[in-house]
């Protein structure tokens, strides 16, 4: 199993990579066109602000390659919401892989912002979701969030109802850190790596 994170200075590839390791998968991390394309399974991971990331993906001309890979590919948090095409934060343009904006949370009552903290999971409908993981919890750390679409596989409700995973053709990804939400997040990853 040939497994690349891609590199682009996103803050959580070390923890992706333990939680692969705990798997049994040596992943590769790396920003070189030709490792990415001929990888079996690519993660795309992020936390930080979507226009800064935006443009080192520009610089390094991975904004255009990410979206046509054709082996699976699994978005991680910043790395979902810059898989879809436009997000609020710093009116960013992103790379339009879900025709989806990415939203600032409005808080109402006691919720606050960023939504930080583990969350039940409903509406399971993905290849990368057992039906025994409907109603567990994974953990959450964001501002922003892409509403529910067609390309929604998975929901939470935090100041309203919104996408907590979005699924396109060989394209998957999470809103939430598989990477950090336990066995639960273990078995999300292992059935991404059994694609």
């Amino acid at each position: 199993m040939n497994l690349t994170i891609i590199d682009y200075n996103a803050g959580n590839t070390q923890s992706v990579i333990f939680a692969l390791n705990r798997l049994g998968i040596d992943p590769t991390l790396t920003d070189d066109f030709e490792a990415i394309q001929k990888a079996d399974k690519v993660i795309f991971p992020g936390v930080g602000e979507a226009s800064t990331t935006m443009a080192f993906l520009k610089e390094k001309k991975l904004d255009r390659l990410i979206p046509n890979l054709k082996q699976p590919v699994l978005g991680i948090c910043l790395g979902m919401q810059l898989m879809c095409a436009y997000s609020e934060e710093n009116e960013t343009t992103c790379m339009g892989i879900f025709d989806q904006q990415v939203k600032l949370f409005l808080p109402a009552d006691q919720e606050k912002v960023p939504h930080m903290g583990w969350n039940n999971i409903n509406h399971l409908s993905s290849g990368i979701f057992d039906r025994s993981l409907e109603d567990e919890r994974v953990y959450f750390v964001h501002s922003y969030y892409a509403e529910v679409s067609r390309y929604t596989v998975a929901t939470t409700h935090y100041c309203g109802q919104f996408s907590a995973a979005l699924h396109k053709d060989n394209f998957y990804a999470t809103q939430f850190h598989p990477e950090k939400s336990g066995k639960v997040g273990a078995s999300i990853l292992e059935n991404f790596i059994n694609l």
